[in-house]
């Protein structure tokens, strides 16, 4: 048995990361912040909704999951109890939550919300992050619920994962977030050229995701704090009280804000 993981596009940017078992044609959903496209994605392709995921509270998450669970009345509800939904399964860090016999570890990445979680699901020995709006290919979420310094021990975390991990971002950010990689590390060709691939896709309507971890650790600034490239780049536009990764990371974020 194997799974498909398949993005349906809602509002302008947002991705529902939609996990289809083929041979029993169920599927399972991450992040559903609006109804309308899954649920044409799903009649078109006759496929059963069993379960719904969330990562954080934010409405463009979890919009949708109201009125899903009205049109699937069967569907599964895992959250955190600070989703601000009515799960069937509480999760924090450690939980496991299963996708047709394959286990999925939930990881507490704060930083963008108090209380965003990942899930890791690990297919045949691959890895695959479903990593809400912490981490973007080539940036990182804004700071609302959480704290800067969480937002960066949560990256540490995810930079912990296996190289060939895939990662799956809630949303298509990808060539802004490399033009601001781009104004930090000009020289960077690793960023010249996600960049160039990104405005193409996106010229397309092709998805820029999923991206593995190690294309991260080249391409995204957030991911490169230690890195000499990284910390003149940041020297150069605002002041830094010193060069420890914390204090690059924050600055970056802030640049980030105004970019």
């Amino acid at each position: 048995m194997s799974i498909r993981i398949h993005p349906v596009k809602a509002f302008n940017d947002n991705y529902i990361w939609t996990l289809i078992n083929e041979s029993n044609k169920q599927a399972i959903v991450i992040d559903p912040g609006q109804a309308a496209p899954l649920i044409d994605y799903l009649e078109a392709n006759g496929l059963e909704l069993t379960s719904i995921w969330t990562t954080h509270h934010h409405h463009d998450h979890i919009g949708g999951v109201a009125e899903l669970q009205e049109h699937f009345p069967m569907t599964h509800l895992v959250a955190h109890s600070e989703h601000n939904v009515d799960e069937d399964q509480t999760i924090k860090d450690g939980s496991t939550v299963s996708a047709w016999g394959f286990s999925a570890q939930v990881w507490d990445i704060p930083g963008h919300t108090a209380s965003h979680m990942a899930y890791i699901l690990d297919i045949d020995g691959l890895k695959h992050c479903f990593c809400g709006d912490t981490l973007f290919s080539g940036g990182c979420g804004r700071v609302f619920t959480g704290t800067i310094e969480q937002l960066f021990e949560s990256f540490k975390r995810l930079n912990g994962l296996p190289p060939e991990t895939l990662l799956y971002p809630a949303h298509e950010y990808t060539a802004s977030n490399m033009r601001f990689g781009l104004s930090i590390e000009p020289e960077n060709a690793a960023i010249q050229q996600a960049l160039s691939q990104a405005e193409e896709k996106t010229a397309q309507g092709i998805p820029t995701l999923p991206v593995t971890l190690e294309h991260e650790r080249a391409v995204n600034v957030f991911l490169r704090t230690d890195k000499a490239s990284v910390i003149a780049g940041v020297a150069s536009k605002t002041n830094l009280e010193d060069d420890k990764p914390l204090t690059v990371f924050a600055a970056l974020r802030t640049l980030k804000n105004n970019f």
